[in-house]
């Protein structure tokens, strides 16, 4: 869910994405690690260097542009009641780093039931994959998103098509949000297919927790933040089964970060950044 307002019954109850219940099973946390420069960095030259030391400095750089070259196209999912425009900042931070970047909003803007947003994926990666002609592709996904490409990948094929898996404060386990919605007497939330799913315990979610997380040879991140205000408990954000969980304010304690703010905020972008290319993880605390 995204939080972008909304001013009818149903659209508020998706305003009310996802607050998470607890994780099961044993997961990898994120803790300080060395961070592996980008390209970028490895062909600066340090003006005390020698010129041998300058040009192997380029060659990195070169060998480092073209494996970006060849990275596998990013598919950002998008979450509950967001447009594709909200998620435009993104990709626009993932192609200034040369990225190749679709955005995938949500059919109904994700109100309707998840197994059809995930069906709706399926198709859309495969479009992409034929456009980029690329044999897999990455998703970075939020809220909600994150469980549509969850059960894509689960249960629809997508690990021959999927590499890299990143969601954003995606109520994995659920969220006491949606379970606040039922219980102020807005029905079952407001009718809301999504929401009913993404309440804890819900069948949708028994189902696909059901087994392994994180089954290969799909590689699992999900990062998580303490402010996030729709998923409730904010460790229902949290993979088993070998993901690599990241908090934040693990890190960086004094980070403010919003469940939208997940997807602008600087800091997370680093993170996003060295899962796609496999660099130890090591959240960028000043980052904009």
């Amino acid at each position: 869910m995204t939080g972008i307002p909304t001013t009818n019954g149903a659209t508020a109850a998706a305003g009310v994405l996802a607050a998470p219940g607890t994780a099961a099973g044993s997961a990898r946390e994120v803790g300080s690690v060395r961070e592996v420069g980008s390209a970028r960095e490895a062909g600066t030259a340090d003006t005390a260097g020698s010129a041998g030391v300058a040009s192997t400095g380029a060659a990195v750089a070169d060998a480092g542009l073209r494996a970006l070259a060849d990275a596998n196209p990013v598919i950002v999912v998008g979450g509950l009641s967001g447009i594709a425009a909200v998620y435009e900042p993104l990709a626009a931070r993932l192609r200034a780093d040369g990225y190749r970047v679709w955005i995938y909003q949500l059919p109904n803007l994700g109100l309707g039931d998840i197994t059809a947003s995930a069906a709706g994926l399926r198709g859309y990666v495969g479009q992409v994959r034929a456009a980029a002609g690329g044999a897999k592709v990455d998703l970075v996904a939020h809220s909600e998103g994150g469980l549509v490409s969850r059960y894509y990948i689960k249960n629809l094929g997508g690990s021959d098509s999927v590499e890299r898996y990143v969601s954003l404060g995606t109520p994995q386990y659920g969220t006491y949000v949606a379970n606040i919605v039922s219980f102020l007497g807005l029905g079952s939330c407001a009718g809301v297919v999504a929401c009913q799913q993404m309440t804890i315990g819900s069948s949708f979610l028994t189902a696909l927790n059901a087994g392994d997380d994180t089954p290969a040879p799909v590689r699992w991140t999900a990062v998580r933040t303490w402010q996030d205000e729709l998923v409730r408990p904010v460790d229902n954000a949290k993979l088993a089964d070998g993901a690599t969980n990241v908090l934040i304010q693990s890190r960086c304690p004094l980070r403010v970060v919003g469940h939208l703010g997940l997807v602008l905020d600087g800091t997370t972008y680093t993170v996003i950044r060295q899962v796609l290319r496999d660099a130890a993880i090591k959240p960028n605390c000043l980052a904009l």
